[in-house]
């Protein structure tokens, strides 16, 4: 042990011993912060799903490999992280002495070769994500970048860390093979042994390898116990506890029915609440769960929730990236004035800390922050544009490889503005009146529900009081009975239903809106009065019936949702499939029959409620197939569809800035040459139908173009009679033709060769 090996050591030790203590210290104070959230004891278990979906998203990356080319490289990171522990902390030992290894592992191959693969892996994979970072970086694509917005300085330097500790893997082991420490056969060591073939048989060198390791390291600890908000490098411990934590046992991500509206860690019986003790979602940020205050921790800033955002493509000022990092930013700067005690009322008077100098010894910077509004168009941490441009479509919780759970963050401080500040959009205050005084949105009356039955040359059943041997209970839905294009669907699956014999019964006008644009623009008094009144009477129906005999077939994507998902909480316990379920399924048994096929080329557009929200892609593209329709998918399909725009009752709001979602939306269905774009929700359909009237105006869409169910599209082709076509003599046959190719217009299958709105390619 040389002057060399005494100096680099002692200081590596020296600076070891501090930056440990500081990250220690700093971990304890996350769960100090943490801990400042509300609780909620519905994370607690069960232990076994819960570990099993952490142990399979984190060693499998299952939620990393949604984005291919990123996943594979951030695995080899990860592992280098984590395995690369050894060799991190075998250099304490490499650089007093460099022939020191860890006993018995080092004479073990395997294991030389384990740390081979691991400093080779970890070079290669950041270079991958480098060169991600720097193709995909927003001076070359402005708001199509999903890195706009992040902190590359921050990432930089957690790039720069990570490229040396692989080099310092390697360094060190090619010194050491110079010097022939051990005799590791080549295949353990096949890049490490050639390097050191290079290089001179020196001790100095080894330790010099080893103390650069050990000062990158060293320096990180420095830097990120010092900087809690860097979610880009905390996330390596977060994320094991955020996925753990996720709201969805099951290992599901958080889509589907809403967060409970919480208080004190219990469901709040809106009844019984106080408005003095109980948080009416949240209007401050300690009033996020805990939960909520790790999601904001744990955030990497890798945009992927920004890349599938349909508000952000659309130039809306909502990101849930930036979202989620100004809620972090504000948690972080905020805490020191409540770990202190501090808490301001509603009208933002003091009512935590007293006395004549009450605010001794907190810094000045989180005073300053704890009087900020958390939503406010003057000075609010977050503006009311980007809480209500949201249309709850899910894509970001979708996309997100930490689980965080941004939906249930906006609709929780939507409560709040609803419920408690009485701000929200103007156009929602009509919505809301017609649902408490009509029962649906449109403000109709409840008599008209059976309006879409006139034209039908058989009897619809409407409900009596016996179900008798009826099979299913048909929920119309508002826009089933009231919005003239959505009635269409409604008389398609009642014509199909009666075709197929399926007996089935409607309420009529005993049927109310299921609650869903309340619930998620955040009324969650009205939607728990309309959905207790519907749970009632669909109870009273059932009655005397098990649960898989209770049985409902929805037209509407977000009445299936709730139906399925939110009435059980109520005591509605039903069977609820949506018509493409039950229309494929009677086509697979052959109760439908087509027999004349819709010979044009169509297009799905995926309903978030059905498709992400509850994993229905499936049965809706198969009764494309069956319908004899050709089927071209647009670039964004299936759990990556865009929105139609009309979610999260953003159906009843005005778009006022940026371009209109559902002609972003219309724009990349026609780049697919569709001469009809199908979907299978009427809110998708009314937004979608909306769009191409808008292209079609501007000369950019054909007028044959048209939207619609693909109920009716199987309709069409159950009912139509094949017609005889007359070729001259001679002429080549057009069976199977399309219209876009007869106009010269086909284009091929974007499978192949992606048409429409172009992606920046991460996405694909």
């Amino acid at each position: 042990m040389g002057a060399v090996q005494l100096t680099l050591g002692g200081i590596a030790v020296l600076l070891g011993v501090v930056a440990w203590g500081m990250f220690f210290a700093t971990i304890a104070r996350f769960v100090r912060v943490i801990r400042l959230g509300q609780p909620d004891s519905t994370r607690n278990g069960p232990f076994i799903p819960r570990m099993k979906t952490l142990i399979k998203e984190f060693a499998a990356h299952t939620r990393m490999n949604k984005v291919k080319s990123v996943g594979p490289a951030h695995w080899l990171v990860m592992w280098g992280f984590l395995l690369g522990s050894l060799a991190l902390f075998e250099a304490y030992g490499e650089v007093f002495v460099p022939t020191w290894g860890w006993p018995i592992l080092d004479d073990w191959s395997l294991f030389q070769l384990l740390m081979e693969l691991l400093g080779v892996g970890t070079i290669v994979g950041i270079l991958v994500l480098i060169w991600i970072r720097q193709k995909n970086h927003p001076r070359r694509a402005d708001r199509q970048s999903r890195f706009q917005g992040s902190n590359f300085k921050w990432a930089y330097f957690i790039e720069a860390v990570v490229l040396i500790e692989g080099i310092g893997i390697i360094g060190v082991r090619a010194a050491k093979s110079a010097l022939n420490v051990h005799e590791t056969p080549v295949w353990a060591a096949f890049v490490s042994h050639p390097i050191g073939e290079l290089l001179p048989a020196s001790p100095n060198l080894v330790s010099v390898f080893a103390f650069v390791k050990l000062m990158s390291a060293t320096i990180w600890l420095f830097v990120i116990a010092r900087t809690m908000t860097m979610g880009i490098a905390w996330h390596r411990f977060s994320a094991f506890f955020n996925i753990y934590f996720k709201r969805e046992a099951d290992g599901g991500v958080a889509l589907g029915a809403l967060k409970p509206m919480m208080s004190n860690g219990k469901v709040l019986d809106l009844e019984e609440a106080d408005p003095d003790e109980d948080t009416f979602g949240v209007g401050k940020i300690e009033d996020f769960s805990w939960k909520g205050w790790l999601d904001f921790s744990t955030c990497t800033e890798c945009g992927r929730c920004q890349s599938q955002c349909p508000a952000w493509n659309t130039g809306k000022p909502l990101s849930p990236k930036l979202l989620i990092t100004q809620l972090r930013d504000h948690a972080y700067a905020k805490a020191p004035y409540l770990l202190a005690g501090g808490k301001r009322d509603m009208a933002g008077d003091e009512v935590g800390l007293s006395g004549d100098n009450m605010y001794a010894g907190i810094d000045v910077l989180a005073i300053a922050e704890s009087q900020k509004a958390l939503i406010g168009d003057d000075g609010g941490v977050i503006d009311p544009e980007v809480l209500w441009s949201c249309t709850s479509c899910g894509a970001c919780v979708e996309q997100c490889p930490v689980d965080i759970e941004h939906v249930d963050h906006i609709v929780d401080m939507r409560r709040y503005q609803v419920m408690i500040e009485s701000a929200f959009p103007s156009e929602l205050n009509g919505m809301f009146k017609n649902l408490e005084n009509k029962g649906n949105p449109w403000g109709q009356n409840a008599k008209d529900r059976l309006a879409w039955t006139e034209d039908l040359d058989f009897e619809v059943p409407v409900f009596d009081g016996d179900l008798g041997d009826t099979e299913y209970l048909f929920w119309v839905g508002c826009a089933g009975a009231f919005e003239d294009r959505a009635k269409k669907t409604t008389r398609a699956v009642a014509e199909l239903l009666h075709i197929a014999g399926v007996k089935y019964t409607v309420l009529g006008s005993e049927e109310s809106c299921t609650g869903d644009p309340a619930r998620r623009a955040g009324n969650e008094f009205l939607f728990q009065m309309l959905a207790q009144q519907n749970v009632e009477i669909l109870n009273s129906v059932f009655e005397g019936r098990e649960r898989k005999a209770r049985k409902v077939v929805v037209t509407c994507a977000h009445c299936f949702n709730t139906l399925a998902n939110e009435y059980p909480e109520l005591g509605g316990q039903f069977d609820v499939v949506h018509h493409t379920q039950l229309l494929n399924r009677l086509v697979r048994e052959k109760h439908l029959t087509p027999v004349a096929p819709v010979a044009e080329d169509v297009t799905y557009h995926d309903p978030c409620y059905l498709g992400r929200h509850n994993k229905v892609y499936d049965a809706p593209r198969e009764l494309v197939g069956a319908s004899g329709a050709q089927l071209r998918e647009m670039p964004r399909h299936g759990d990556r569809s865009m929105c139609c725009g009309a979610g999260g009752a953003r159906m009843w709001m005005e778009e006022k800035i940026g371009k209109r979602i559902n002609v972003e939306r219309v724009d990349e269905a026609l780049g697919t040459a569709p001469s009809k774009i199908a979907t299978g929700c009427p809110f998708c359909r009314v937004m979608l139908t909306d769009g191409v009237t808008a292209r079609q105006s501007d000369g950019q869409a054909s007028e044959k173009v048209e939207v619609v169910d693909v109920a009716q599209l199987l309709l069409t082709a159950v009912k139509r009679k094949p017609e005889p076509q007359l070729v001259p003599a001679g002429a080549p046959s057009l069976d199977g033709v399309s219209d876009a190719e007869l106009d010269g217009k086909a284009d091929v299958p974007t499978d192949e060769t992606a048409t429409g709105t172009p992606l920046p390619e991460e996405d694909k």
